[in-house]
């Protein structure tokens, strides 16, 4: 977690990650895989799905387009 933080920026990192993993899982794809398709460390990945980092616009933009979603559907709260 970013010290420094309110508690509501840090739940909403943790919804970001869980939608992240939700999207990947429903989409049979392994964090491993993922990983690869983004060009980013399986432990990078793992710390964002966690919501333990804080993911930039372009990671998130990868992510999008590695799941075929919109970047938008990794926002929802």
């Amino acid at each position: 977690m970013y010290p420094g933080l309110t508690m509501n920026e840090a739940n909403y990192l943790k919804r970001i990650g869980k939608n992240i993993k939700e999207l990947r899982n429903s989409k049979g794809i392994s964090q491993a895989e993922l990983a690869y398709r983004c060009n980013l460390e399986k432990a990078n990945l793992s710390r964002l799905e966690s919501g333990n980092t804080n993911p930039t616009i372009k990671t998130l933009f990868k992510i999008s387009k590695a799941l075929k979603v919109n970047i938008i559907d990794l926002l929802k709260m």
